[in-house]
């Protein structure tokens, strides 16, 4: 793995990001990933239906699928570790990776470590690693300390979520059953599945197995991915890694500007040296040697411009006359034993505080100790505990029969607590309500309210009106409050298509004026009257 050549942002994140990271990989490549994934498993699943079709026992074909998942793990790994780390490869280089690439590890993880819950993480070791032997037992032990927890509840989501694409379909294909068969056909369903079901609704049931299982795997394959990912840039520090990585990238080509200046001014700069006077040396002039413990003065220089001094004479200490001579050691003592007694420089405090007296020792203990009591000592401490935890119990009983019965005292206590009002006045609709009992002539009736511009009584009126009308034609007893989706299942059973399609459409109607406010106009009404009247027997 070149950490150099990486295509996603590598930082220490939490299990949860990690994991998202994954998924996220796994979306972005999901064409590389899944086309190989079903090309190459389409031909195993047939093979493995076609043999369980001939000694009758198609469940091992399913069981099969299941126990070679790991195989087809190699699919989504392949790709994404080359996509992590490069480009994603194509279907080609994929499928020929698959005749070669990772079948030593694989031998582990279809035999004794195919029901491993950490699965998902250690199979990046063992395909991406290349160890062997116990350093890839050390490995796999480091890698998964810390995200074995997180590994166990990936797993366990995953075994779930296949379970719920399974119950999915099969409620997938409920939904078109007719709800008036939907007893009879549940029933049929139950016995076709539980009663030696025939081969086909077995090979069914693989074919729903095995899609469930190519839709979650990649996913599962992908979020231990970026769980090994995150693991190895904890262990070893990849983001560190790339960050200086691209910051030597970054300033090399200054330090190299700068080295060049540097080396420049160097061959730049002259060569310095002191030249003797030739005649100086000729006539015996001794150099001037300047030591430490003597005072230059530029006065007396000038003075005596011409006079030589002796190197090799020792020169008196000049300090004495600077500073002086300390002549008091005493007094010079004492006024150090008083710098170091000021409270300023004591860095010791005295501290108070009150501090528990020592108990007694064991042998009054003992004196003072009761009898010993034995088993009447551990019947009181077994009671001691059931009435601790016990009351404990009591009151997360009486808090959980609270909660569940909220709903029926809550709107009382509300009410009790709550402050008087008063009541509010009775609106009273202008117009009456729709009488019991529809009228004789029920297309004069709609439209003499449309034309009062009662347009929604007008509509009501006629719906239930066919309502009415329909329920005696189809020969089906409504429940009260039926609603409009009730209503359209009972007029299935009218015998006329024309007579459905009528119902429907004055159904369709009334539901755009109750719920979407939108009502027909004049010759859309007429329209539908005129359609209506035949068909349920109204005077036009």
């Amino acid at each position: 793995m070149r950490v150099e050549t990486v295509q996603v942002e590598l930082r220490p994140r939490s299990a949860w990001e990690a994991m998202e990271l994954g998924n996220a990989l796994v979306r972005r490549h999901a064409r590389a990933i899944w086309l190989p994934s079903l090309l190459l498993g389409l031909p195993v699943f047939v093979l493995l239906n076609a043999l369980g079709w001939a000694i009758d026992q198609l469940w091992l074909a399913a069981l099969l699928l299941w126990w070679i998942k790991p195989a087809f793990d190699r699919v989504p790994m392949f790709v994404l570790s080359r996509a992590v780390f490069g480009a994603a490869p194509g279907f080609r280089a994929t499928a020929a990776a698959q005749l070669q690439w990772g079948w030593r590890p694989l031998i582990g993880h279809l035999t004794w470590r195919r029901f491993s819950p950490w699965r998902a993480v250690t199979l990046p070791v063992d395909l991406l690693e290349g160890l062997s032997g116990p350093p890839l037992a050390q490995r796999r032990r480091l890698v998964a300390d810390g995200i074995g927890g997180h590994a166990l509840l990936l797993t366990t989501i995953c075994q779930l979520f296949v379970t719920a694409l399974l119950l999915s379909l099969a409620l997938l294909v409920l939904m078109f059953l007719p709800t008036e068969l939907l007893s009879e056909s549940a029933r049929a369903m139950w016995a076709l599945i539980s009663e030696q079901p025939p081969r086909w609704v077995q090979v069914l049931g693989n074919l729903a197995f095995w899609a469930a299982m190519s839709l979650v795997e990649p996913f599962y394959v992908g979020a231990g991915f970026g769980l090994y990912l995150n693991r190895r840039t904890q262990l070893e520090a990849w983001d560190l890694e790339i960050a200086f990585r691209r910051l030597r990238a970054r300033l090399a080509p200054a330090a190299t500007f700068a080295v060049g200046l540097l080396l420049a001014g160097l061959l730049a700069m002259p060569l310095s040296g002191h030249a003797q006077d030739g005649a100086a040396q000729d006539t015996g002039d001794t150099a001037r040697e300047i030591h430490p413990t003597k005072t230059w003065r530029h006065d007396d220089h000038a003075s005596t411009p011409q006079k030589d001094v002796d190197a090799e004479t020792p020169q008196a200490p000049t300090l004495p006359g600077v500073f002086g001579e300390v002549e008091d050691s005493e007094a010079f003592a004492q006024a150090v034993e008083r710098a170091y007694a000021d409270p300023l420089l004591d860095n010791k405090r005295e501290i108070q505080r009150w501090q528990r007296k020592p108990t007694d020792d064991e042998d009054d203990r003992k004196d003072r100790a009761g009898p010993n009591l034995g088993v009447l000592a551990a019947v009181g401490q077994v009671f001691a505990l059931i009435a601790e935890y016990g009351l404990w119990i009591v009151l997360a009983i009486l808090v959980l029969v609270l909660a569940w019965t909220a709903r029926r005292w809550w709107p009382w206590m509300r009410d009790a607590l709550g402050p008087l009002r008063e009541p509010s006045e009775i609106v009273v609709e202008d117009a009456p309500p729709l009488p019991e009992a529809l009228p004789d002539d029920l297309v004069a009736e709609v439209r003499r309210l449309w034309t009062e511009g009662r347009h929604r009584r007008a509509l009501a009126l006629l719906y239930r009106g066919s309502v009415e009308a329909m329920t005696v034609r189809a020969g089906v007893t409504l429940v009260p409050g039926a609603t409009e989706a009730q209503v359209l299942r009972a007029s299935r059973r009218l015998p006329d298509d024309e007579d459905r399609d009528a119902f429907a459409d004055m159904v369709r109607v009334w539901q755009r004026a109750a719920y979407g406010q939108r009502l027909p106009d004049d010759a859309g009404l007429d329209a539908l009257l005129a359609r209506l009247a035949p068909r349920f027997g109204w005077r036009a």
